[in-house]
């Protein structure tokens, strides 16, 4: 099997868009590849954490992540700050990228935006950690949105460097993994912008936490228009959130949103989104029971993740150490 590696930050409990767009696309590739996954706790400092918000927000994406079907017998899951390969390997790939690449990386310029100066200068090198914790285990895919693609050309333009620079032929080129139309979710407050964590109102979104009575409510307040659903897809045209609102009961029922809107269609949203309360809700509270109970058992759960950084060391540590050979250092035993 290939081996398969993505991360996560630890921002927060995980939202319907986290899920559906991309932990729910993981767990099938538990039993296809060799899947390794971890909770990107490096990456989250290159913004200012309060360290006791990141402790718990770390075990709650972990938490998250089992609970939405992660098994830590069937991969390797784990926190990136316990295996030290991903930091190690980083600073070569710093020592390997060009400044010209780095200056291209759109991400940065949207989250550093006018303020560019006073950003840290980690923001600016989360490319090449990045790069990092997939060559530290030669993985070859990697299930990837679209804003993360830049990243990866820029993770296998570092690899082929590196291997031009020394005459090697050490790491390999990584393919994106694609798994059909990927949903996205979109905030229920305004169709034409994401479902994110960081919007100030969280009404705009649906958390693994939330309990029933709070996912009905927000189903029950997100923005419609008048009109009632369409019977087909064209219908949808130039209305953003009786799209999102349909997308979001097709992928959380395994289904195409064709089919719900043969269900559905002419419907009043009133209706609608009772249906859509009732779907989400069976769905996600399994998953907000597991999470509590994971969490109410914090020392299981850490003991957890150091198993699958040991796991996970006893992949990278070798192929870091190799590399470490090849730049010509010195043994460190």
């Amino acid at each position: 099997m290939s081996r398969v590696f993505s991360g996560i930050q630890p921002s927060g409990v995980p939202t319907l868009g986290n899920y559906l767009g991309a932990i729910r696309n993981w767990v099938p590739l538990q039993d296809t590849q060799e899947a390794i996954y971890c909770v990107v706790d490096l990456h989250a400092i290159t913004q200012w954490q309060d360290p006791a918000d990141l402790r718990r927000q770390t075990r709650e994406m972990a938490a998250a992540l089992i609970a939405c079907g992660l098994d830590p017998k069937r991969c390797i899951l784990f926190v990136q700050s316990h295996v030290r390969a991903h930091a190690e390997l980083a600073w070569i790939f710093n020592c390997v990228a060009r400044l010209g690449w780095l200056n291209r990386m759109t991400q940065f310029k949207d989250k550093a935006g006018k303020n560019q100066e006073a950003v840290s200068s980690g923001l600016y090198v989360y490319p090449n950690l990045m790069a990092a914790d997939i060559h530290a285990y030669h993985a070859t895919k990697v299930p990837v949105g679209d804003d993360q693609k830049q990243h990866l050309e820029l993770a296998n333009d570092i690899a082929q460097k590196f291997n031009h620079d020394y005459g090697v032929d050490f790491f390999p080129n990584i393919e994106p993994l694609i798994q059909g139309v990927a949903a996205r979710v979109m905030s229920l407050r305004d169709g034409s912008k994401k479902m994110s964590k960081s919007d100030p109102s969280d009404q705009s979104r649906i958390n693994l936490t939330d309990d029933a009575d709070t996912i009905s409510q927000k189903i029950k307040r997100a923005k419609t228009d008048p009109e009632p659903l369409p019977e087909h897809m064209a219908g949808l045209e130039g209305r953003p959130e009786a799209r999102n609102l349909v997308g979001i009961l097709a992928a959380i029922t395994g289904t195409l949103p064709e089919n719900v809107l043969r269900e559905h269609g002419g419907q009043g949203f009133g209706a609608f989104k009772s249906t859509l309360a009732d779907a989400l809700i069976a769905h996600l509270s399994p998953i907000a029971a597991e999470m509590k109970r994971l969490l109410e058992d914090q020392a299981a759960l850490d003991a957890a993740l150091r198993l699958g950084a040991d796991r996970a060391s006893a992949i990278a540590e070798p192929i870091v150490a190799k590399a470490r050979d090849i730049v010509g250092f010195l043994p460190s035993r």
